[in-house]
């Protein structure tokens, strides 16, 4: 096999990689290299389609603190969320976008040249910031492509995907990858592993992310051996495009389209959110989801419908234009004022247990972004904070990474030689068509690890799971992207129905109608592959 060598590898490229890469490519001399790895095309992640846009305290608003930010996210959090760790990013928020700027991203602002604030479900006031109107995702992570590539520190390979971690006892000592194109296998060896991977969306049969959100990098991080946390936490947007209700693949109808004043009505066209939350269309995501999931339910529909009328169809065209030109090229005559959607998978709040400056009990290997679970979102993730974590998390992370941390990497330990022998040899079985068992395991979560569990639904998707494991013949190397994939993807399946069956009562987006109510002390769910689950007394 290839053999190379680079002070820092990162894997993903959403705004958490892409920063990290701008960031730390300062630090280097002439001689360090940066390799940016991203199994899909280059940006093309969660990140991208973030649409509503970035929360952020700044001094402009006047309004707005740090406290209040800290008390909203961990209000939605449903009392998991560390209030230091949300006071710290809430602290950082404006730093970062003030560096964001100096990188080229061009964020919204008024005729006197201060920012546009909008308001998000669950936010006491405007305080998120955006871009491109509503496609705040999309902008920053073209500008800081545009930083990443004009680089000649920083390295970038597109469709390569990394299998296996290379540890030495507690050190991180670089990561096996895979090649879509050549099919060939690689060691790269480095003493500062950054994952950035994003979320795990495509185990569910509708969901809003890209088709590589299949959680890699947390399976890879919990198979040596990191503290893997809530994981039964899954966010589904109330709120995705329903085209037709067999298509998988959602496109986002942001958050902010209801904060302009868009109502949700049934196929009747009557409000009902009323009849769920004092905060009505503007409560937290979770309970917005399980509304309309209700609503559908009693109506036996496919979707229910976001009314614009409120907004108005020309406000609505020139502050939501990539919305109104989705809808368009669908079919959808927004100047009837309804947008037909449907709740979809669209965030984990958990992930690999990490700090906010992506350190992991593992020296040396990092993770930021939606693959990482700080402890800023809690049980449910405010809206727009998504964005914010990528950033700060990636610009603490530049802190911490200096010159003096680019250590030489040791390739000589035997555990690491053992790993690399595993990858030797060919595979000597047949290779099957995997996108048929990825639907089979989409169908299952969907069914029994939706928006609404039961101890029964639970430990029937427990059995499945543990059946197309029993069926899958390889556990190592593997032939294709879609192998790996799926791979991965049952790993994180078992994490989410584990964690999930070892939590007696409703928190957030997890809810069991067994448990619906919710304990007084909240507990994170920690899983490491080398020993029991466990809950946690959250401090």
């Amino acid at each position: 096999m290839k053999q190379s060598k680079y002070s820092v590898v990162i894997v993903g490229s959403g705004v958490a990689g892409l920063y990290a890469a701008s960031g730390i490519a300062k630090h280097l001399t002439q001689n360090q290299k940066i390799l940016l790895i991203t199994k899909s095309p280059l940006g093309e992640s969660n990140s991208r389609y973030a649409q509503g846009g970035i929360a952020c305290v700044n001094r402009q608003n006047k309004k707005d603190s740090v406290e209040q930010h800290t008390t909203d996210t961990l209000k939605a959090g449903a009392g998991l969320g560390e209030k230091k760790v949300v006071e710290d990013i809430s602290k950082l928020s404006e730093e970062v976008i003030e560096d964001l700027i100096l990188k080229g991203v061009n964020f919204d602002k008024d005729n006197n040249g201060d920012f546009l604030y909008s308001l998000a479900g669950a936010h006491s006031i405007k305080r998120v910031l955006h871009c491109c109107n509503d496609a705040t995702g999309q902008g920053i992570v073209e500008a800081l492509i545009k930083s990443v590539k004009a680089d000649n520190n920083i390295d970038i390979r597109e469709k390569t995907m990394a299998v296996e971690l290379l540890q030495s006892e507690k050190e991180c000592a670089g990561v096996i990858v895979f090649d879509k194109k050549t099919k060939e296998h690689e060691i790269i060896y480095t003493s500062n592993l950054i994952i950035a991977t994003g979320g795990v969306g495509q185990i569910y049969k509708y969901t809003t992310n890209p088709y590589g959100a299949t959680g890699d990098g947390i399976a890879l991080a919990y198979e040596a051996g990191v503290d893997v946390q809530d994981m039964e936490f899954i966010q589904f947007h109330p709120t995705a495009l329903v085209i037709n209700p067999n298509n998988r693949n959602r496109f986002l109808i942001s958050e902010a389209v209801r904060g302009e004043g868009a109502k949700l009505v049934n196929n009747n066209g009557e409000k009902f959110m009323y009849k769920y939350n004092e905060k009505k269309d503007l409560a937290a995501r979770d309970i917005v989801t399980r509304a309309i999931f209700s609503e559908m339910k009693k109506e036996n529909t496919q979707n229910v419908f976001l009314d614009i009328s409120d907004i108005g169809y020309e406000n609505f065209l020139n502050r939501f234009p990539h919305i109104a030109k989705k809808c368009k090229i669908n079919g959808i005559d927004v100047t009837k004022n309804l947008i037909p959607i449907a709740p979809a998978a669209h965030y984990i709040m958990g992930g690999v247990k990490a700090n906010i400056d992506g350190s992991t009990s593992i020296k040396g290997l990092y993770v930021i972004g939606e693959a990482a679970s700080t402890g800023f979102h809690g049980a449910n993730r405010l809206a727009c904070n998504s964005l914010l974590e990528c950033a700060v998390c990636a610009y603490e992370l530049t802190q911490k990474i200096s010159i003096n941390h680019f250590d030489e990497t040791k390739i000589s330990d035997l555990k690491v030689s053992e790993t690399i022998k595993a990858y030797s040899n060919k595979p000597n079985y047949k290779e099957i068509n995997y996108k048929v068992l990825k639907d089979k395991l989409r169908d299952i979560m969907w069914n029994e690890v939706g928006i609404i569990r039961s101890e029964k639904s639970l430990s029937d998707a427990k059995k499945q799971i543990q059946e197309l494991k029993n069926n899958f013949a390889n556990k190592k190397q593997c032939f294709s992207f879609e192998e790996y994939e799926y791979r991965n993807m049952l790993t994180i399946a078992e994490l989410i129905i584990e964690s999930a069956i070892k939590r007696h009562e409703s928190r957030g987006a997890h809810f069991n109608k067994d448990f619906p109510k919710t304990e007084n002390i909240a507990k994170h769910s920690i899983v490491n592959k080398f020993s029991n689950l466990h809950l946690n007394i959250s401090l």
